[in-house]
C-alpha cells in the first residue's frame, strides 16, 4: 500500500460506479440482462457465503472473497469465466490471503455436499487453475482486504460512535498488519489519535470473532422475545 494515495494500487483500481454493473459483451450475446448479472452475483456472494459456514473460516475471509469476486466480474465475462468456479475459488484465495487457509479437497467436498447440480462440481484442479489466474488478474491485495472491512463495518454499531474516517483509517490499519505492510510514517504524518485507530480496528475484529457464535438457533430464540 503505497503512502502517497493518489499513487496507490487501491487509487488506480477504483472503479467508476457506471462500470461496475455493465453487462460484457459475450454475456449479452447470451442473451443475459443488467437484472440477470446482478442477481448471479447475489447468489454467488451467497454460495461463498454458505460455503464459507460449512468450511468454518473467519467473516473478514467471506468479505474479502465476496470482494474478489465482484472485481473479477468487473472485469471479465461470466462466459469466460463461470461464476460457479469463481466463487469457490475467491474463497480459496481470500482464505490464504486471511491466513485461514481451507484445503482445496474441503471445499469440493462441501460444494458436492451442498450441491447436487453437476455444474456446480468443479474439481480441486479446476479450483486450483482458477486461483492462479485470479492471482494474476490481482485479485490478492491489501486493497482488496480493506474493501472488504469497509463493507462489513456497516454491519456494526461503529458508524453511530465514530466519524466514518477514523473507520477507514482503521480498516486500513488492520490490512497494513496482516499484509505485512509498513505504514508507520504514513498514518504518523496524518495526525491521528493512532489509539482510537487500534481501539476502532479490535472493535472490528471483535465483530467478526462474536460473528462465528451465531446460529439460526440463536437468532431464533432472541427473535421470539420480540413483542408481537
Amino acid at each position: 500500500m503505497a503512502t502517497n494515495f493518489w499513487t496507490s494500487t487501491h487509487y488506480k483500481q477504483l472503479l467508476d460506479p457506471e462500470d461496475v454493473d455493465v453487462v460484457h459483451q459475450l454475456d449479452k450475446d447470451r442473451g443475459m440482462t443488467l437484472e440477470d448479472f446482478k442477481l448471479i452475483k447475489l447468489h454467488m456472494a451467497n454460495y461463498i457465503a454458505r460455503l464459507a459456514q460449512n468450511v468454518k473460516v473467519r467473516q473478514r475471509v467471506v468479505a474479502t472473497a465476496i470482494t474478489y469476486m465482484r472485481r473479477v466480474f468487473a472485469r471479465r465475462s461470466m462466459s469466460e469465466y463461470d461464476p460457479r468456479l469463481v466463487a469457490p475459488a475467491c474463497l480459496y484465495l481470500a482464505s490464504k490471503a486471511e491466513e485461514s487457509t481451507v484445503q482445496a479437497r474441503l471445499l469440493v467436498f462441501y460444494i458436492k455436499k451442498l450441491y447436487s447440480d453437476e455444474k456446480y462440481r468443479y474439481e480441486i484442479k479446476e479450483i486450483l487453475e482458477m486461483e492462479m489466474l485470479l492471482q494474476d488478474a490481482g485479485m490478492n491485495d491489501a486493497t482488496q482486504l480493506t474493501w472488504g472491512l469497509v463493507n462489513d463495518t456497516y454491519k456494526m454499531d461503529l458508524i453511530l460512535t465514530y466519524p466514518p474516517h477514523l473507520i477507514a483509517l482503521a480498516c486500513l490499519y488492520i490490512a497494513s498488519v496482516q499484509k505485512d505492510k509498513e505504514n508507520t510514517a504514513w498514518f504518523e504524518e496524518l495526525r491521528v489519535d493512532m489509539n482510537v485507530v487500534k481501539n476502532i480496528a479490535m472493535e472490528i475484529l471483535d465483530f467478526y470473532d462474536s460473528h462465528k457464535l451465531i446460529t439460526d438457533e440463536r437468532v431464533n430464540a432472541a427473535m421470539n422475545k420480540v413483542a408481537k
